[in-house]
């Protein structure tokens, strides 16, 4: 048991003046040694003495805040550790495509901040974390079973986007997620992107080794426009290609190279970028063991109500007493 107001405790000595205090009589004798004893009329004096210090003293722990601690207990489900690794930088502000009659369509970012909330609220006993990335990356959310601070965290990237991509510190900030939370069998990173900076050759080293030491699989998705540029195009080889290779090009190679499992996908508007989160979620559906935090319960309303009963039977037991003294 605990108490939102401790302090208040320190009142719980108020409770015993009702016993400490002798009741005033309404009738007043010169002498009463003639009368008999009354033994009945002793106890409920002294039943009435204690139902006002339990009134008092209910009063005092509702005040209190009585509550008991938050458990936790281990849990059996369906679902997976995942980072969002979401892109902030200002390309995320264009439209997707337009309707067939010319009507602008939803910004990237806006678009994917409402299918990933589809897919949050479509999944029950994953531990998420959210991390955002334009020229730095930006710590928004640690691991947790807290689906509502998920969605929170998500619908607030739909708003105006910043300046260049570095995916590179998005995936690293990614991957300390992980660091201090076991291992529950099913761990990802999902990386939504509109396109890809250059990551130097200490990070991708690092980002091979960590992927691989805590277990992390990795999707990508390419929020790419229509006609644009391919990660999937055949002519963009290692060996066979001698133009430039875009950058998105060779951080698909080196996804590839990953010694955990990796997914690519590309969309070019919301229903492809819906078809490629129905793919994760349909993968990232494995037993998992998480921790089920249960909160405690408040007595509060409780220690008023028990107060309230007991002051109000005192108040009965007053009234039956003064109506009998005015018809004596």
């Amino acid at each position: 048991m605990a108490f939102t107001h401790p302090w208040v405790l320190w009142a719980l000595p108020l409770a015993l003046l009702p016993l400490l205090l002798e009741r005033s009589h309404s009738k007043h004798y010169s002498w009463i040694g003639l009368l008999p004893p009354d033994p009945l009329s002793s106890i409920i004096g002294l039943l009435l003495k204690a139902l006002a210090a339990l009134s008092i003293l209910f009063v005092i722990l509702g005040l209190a805040g009585p509550h008991t601690l938050e458990q936790k207990a281990l849990r059996t489900g369906i679902g997976a550790q995942i980072g969002l690794v979401l892109d902030r930088s200002a390309s995320m502000d264009d439209a997707f495509v337009g309707d067939k009659d010319g009507h602008i369509g939803e910004t990237k970012s806006v678009a994917a901040a409402r299918i990933i909330t589809n897919f949050i609220k479509g999944r029950r006993n994953d531990m998420m974390g959210v991390i955002t990335f334009s020229n730095s990356a930006m710590y928004v959310l640690p691991l947790t079973e807290n689906k509502e601070a998920v969605l929170s965290a998500v619908q607030a990237t739909a708003g105006n986007s910043l300046f260049q991509t570095n995916i590179g510190g998005g995936l690293t900030s990614a991957v300390e997620l992980f660091k201090d939370v076991p291992d529950s069998g099913s761990r990802a990173i999902i990386l939504i992107s509109d396109g890809a900076g250059r990551v130097s050759d200490m990070v991708q080293q690092k980002l091979r080794d960590w992927l691989q030491r805590y277990n992390i699989g990795l999707y990508w998705i390419v929020l790419r426009q229509p006609g644009g540029i391919t990660i999937f195009d055949p002519k963009y080889t290692a060996s066979g290609y001698d133009g430039h290779m875009p950058t998105e090009v060779l951080l698909y190679q080196y996804f590839q190279t990953l010694r955990t499992p990796f997914n690519a996908y590309e969309a070019s508007d919301p229903r492809s970028l819906e078809t490629a989160i129905a793919d994760i979620n349909s993968k990232e559906k494995k037993p998992i063991q998480y921790m089920e935090k249960i909160p405690g319960h408040d007595y509060t309303n409780v220690c008023y109500w028990i107060a309230i009963v007991m002051i109000a039977f005192l108040l009965a037991v007053k009234y039956l007493e003064i109506n009998t003294w005015r018809s004596a």
